[in-house]
């Protein structure tokens, strides 16, 4: 038995920019290294209780210019772990895992695809999913939801607040809108999905050539291959961890360092020190 494993690298990193981030949230420091290094260091600590890793592929932005500048930050260091680097896809994550799929190599049986911006994994929450994989086809960590959902509408009523400051100075209003509660939505049965996702690599090579592949995670795939037929794609839950958080907005990378008993950075950035 042998796993791949595939890190969808190739998001342009919006949200985090956003939300005051001041560079791609994968070239971010964490003690020192990017956070993508400390992603793929998951995968090279990591030795499977059944078989071993065979591959781990990184899949960049499509652009020539962004996998240009993307090969020049990480390819030598990600070269030293073993890891090689592909081009993702230019609009949507299953562009950039189809990519990588392509790439696996033919001994591999199982991949394993994990958000490049999920560094934070404990080894036995590894442990846990790529154990359930030699049994199932297709397993996926999740957590239950801990907190009241809401379903909610936006107005489009414009939120003005209330800033005499801003007001004197003739500063435009911020850009949000008013959002109204529709209805409270029942958690029961309801989990908060994380990765890697495990999958046999032949049920996930049969989920990416469906006609319709949009989707927010591999497992959506797999879930639509059941839903026509496919006995064996049924899609397996284990525990989660909540330290596995993926790094979205600003505020979550000194959440990650916590996670991980970092400080944070002095000196020179990280991304300026190779």
């Amino acid at each position: 038995m042998k796993f791949a494993v595939i890190l969808p690298a190739a998001g342009a990193s919006s949200r985090y920019a956003a939300s005051g981030g001041l560079r791609h949230k994968l070239d971010e420091d964490l003690g020192g290294k990017p956070v993508l290094q400390r992603t793929v260091e998951l995968f090279t600590k990591f030795e499977p209780r059944e078989g071993s890793i065979g591959a781990i592929i990184v899949a960049g932005p499509a652009d020539d210019d962004a996998f240009a500048e993307f090969k020049d930050r990480h390819a030598d260091r990600l070269a030293l772990l073993g890891a090689s680097i592909c081009r993702g896809g230019a609009t949507h994550r299953w562009e950039t895992v189809r990519n990588a799929l392509a790439l696996v190599p033919p001994e591999c049986t199982h991949v394993a695809v994990h958000d490049a911006a999920r560094p934070c994994a404990s080894l036995e929450l590894l442990d846990r999913v790529f154990d359930a994989a030699t049994r199932h086809p297709a397993v996926i960590p999740a957590i239950d939801v801990p907190d009241t959902i809401k379903r909610v509408r936006d107005t489009g009523e414009a939120e003005v607040d209330n800033d005499p400051a801003a007001a004197i100075l003739g500063a435009a209003p911020k850009g949000r809108t008013v959002r109204v509660v529709e209805a409270t939505v029942p958690r029961e049965g309801l989990v908060l999905v994380q990765t890697p996702q495990v999958f046999e690599v032949e049920l996930l090579r049969r989920a990416y050539s469906q006609a319709d592949l949009s989707s927010t995670d591999d497992a959506s795939l797999i879930e639509r291959l059941g839903a026509s037929g496919d006995k064996a794609a049924r899609v397996v839950i284990v525990e989660g961890e909540a330290r596995n958080i993926k790094i979205t907005r600003a505020a979550d990378l000194a959440m990650a360092r916590q996670v991980m008993g970092l400080k944070e950075p002095e000196g020179r950035a990280v991304h300026k020190r190779f």
